[in-house]
């Protein structure tokens, strides 16, 4: 069969993972194939509990403004359901309690929102949603083990039921079409190898960073601020963060951040000691008045990887990688849900195309494209921070000169709306970064003053 993944001739396709990538993925692929079969590694929940293969299941998520919309275009109507379950929607600045390299943010008029319920909530009802089409089965419990197929083309995928003997024979199932969507710790490199084809180059940036996560109860009847959460970024100078956002039930999950050798410690009095490092007491004081509702969960595998598939090599036709198993970033920013979401929109454009028969080159460099600008944002604020590692931490040739540049836009983002608001449309994925050098936007970070911001953390809106 040619390597063309657009025509009816794909009977099967398989995906390796259940995740929110390898669901979405599924849903798009079941537009043009007779059958998606979705191979997960777990027992899923029936409800909207969270899931043993979400690493950092226990900590906080949120669903930007560029995942909402790619969402509602892949299962129209999702967003009006989020909203029914009671996921929190925080406007920004103007529900923030935010400081930033050495700034208050003035909380003016939201220009962007995200949703901070839990992630399982989320993960749940897309399931509901793709699961309930007759082409999509689910194979629950179940461990990929390798590839079959040769360097050419991959033919299928190899299954062994997850707690089976090592020395079992794993299963065949035949596939015209093989998605990666297991996530960071994906084994392809190995599958990969196995069968006679190389692995693509890993590009790793790592901080060090990590983070410990707390439930607690909101302080009832608290009338100090009129604001959802709260969020102290780090930044090269000042690397502790702390983020306080609703879940929706009157419950907040409150994250602390830390570098390598000085990480969030997970005993619980340490936890809220650990607090009095941000470089403003708000948020331990919030934490003083609050009620904990669980253990503190560690996390720390929150480096930068990206598998380069688009760069030459002898790979298989009818194999792709999407999700985390292609581009992972570090979870402080929360792009992930949104590039599962933006990268499955993709996968349907490139599809679809009209003007082209799709290869597997050719798809899996839109997936790649659908990543880059998550990429260069979290990659590009992480090689900043001090002890970063990694190949990606070495500065190119323009980080110097766009780097003078973005330091005047954050400047100005916590003061001036002319800056804001493009500065966090490009956060949030719904513009390209480009948009922080249109004309009115450049006049403001070359020209302008730096805008006056709040002395102390703004309690209450701006008039």
């Amino acid at each position: 069969m040619a390597d063309d993944l657009g025509r009816r001739a794909t009977r099967h396709a398989v995906v390796i993972g259940g995740s929110l990538a390898g669901l979405l993925t599924a849903r798009v692929l079941a537009e043009h194939a007779e059958k998606v079969t979705v191979v997960e590694r777990d027992r899923l929940p029936e409800g909207p509990d969270a899931r043993p293969g979400v690493p950092q299941g226990r900590h906080l998520h949120v669903l930007i403004a560029g995942g909402q919309r790619a969402l509602d275009e892949l299962l129209p109507g999702f967003m009006d359901e989020l909203s029914g379950l009671g996921a929190p929607k925080v406007g920004v600045p103007e529900d923030m309690i935010q400081w930033q390299n050495g700034q208050w943010f003035r909380r003016t008029p939201a220009t962007a929102h995200f949703y901070s319920g839990p992630r399982a909530q989320l993960e749940w009802l897309v399931r509901q949603r793709v699961l309930a089409d007759p082409r999509v089965e689910l194979i629950e419990g179940t461990e990929t083990v390798g590839l079959t197929g040769d360097s050419s083309r991959v033919r299928g995928v190899r299954l062994r039921e997850r707690g089976a003997r090592a020395d079992k024979e794993p299963r065949t199932l035949a596939a015209d079409l093989v998605v990666d969507a297991s996530g960071r710790s994906t084994k392809a490199a190995d599958w990969l190898a196995d069968i006679g084809a190389e692995a693509p180059h890993e590009e790793t940036l790592d901080t060090g960073l990590a983070y410990g996560t707390r439930v607690y109860r909101a302080p009832a009847g608290d009338p100090g601020t009129d604001a959802t959460g709260y969020y102290i970024v780090p930044n090269p100078g000042q690397v502790y963060g702390g983020v306080v956002l609703p879940l929706g039930d009157g419950r907040h999950l409150v994250t602390l951040s830390g570098l390598r050798g000085d990480e969030p410690p997970t005993e619980e009095g340490a936890f809220e000691e650990y607090a009095k490092r941000l470089p403003h007491p708000v948020l331990s004081e919030w934490l003083a008045r609050a009620e904990p509702e669980s253990p503190v969960y560690g996390f720390r595998r929150t480096a930068n990887v990206r598998r380069r598939y688009d760069r030459p090599g002898r790979r298989p036709a009818g194999f792709l990688a999407t999700g985390d198993a292609l581009c992972a970033f570090n979870p402080i920013y929360g792009q992930g849900m949104a590039v599962a979401a933006i990268s499955a929109v993709a996968l349907r454009r490139a599809l679809a195309d009209p003007k082209r028969t799709p290869t597997t080159r050719q798809v899996q460099r839109a997936l790649l494209d659908a990543s880059r600008q998550a990429w260069d944002i979290s990659a590009g604020a992480d090689k900043k921070m001090p002890g970063a590692t990694g190949d990606a931490a070495r500065p190119g040739p323009m980080d110097k000169a766009v780097g003078w540049y973005l330091s005047r836009v954050q400047a100005r983002a916590a003061g001036d709306p002319v800056v804001g608001a493009p500065f966090r449309a490009a956060l949030t994925l719904t513009a390209p970064l480009t948009g922080l050098f249109a004309p009115s936007v450049a006049r403001a970070v070359l020209f302008g003053p730096v805008a006056e911001t709040p002395a102390e953390p703004p309690l209450r809106r701006d008039a």
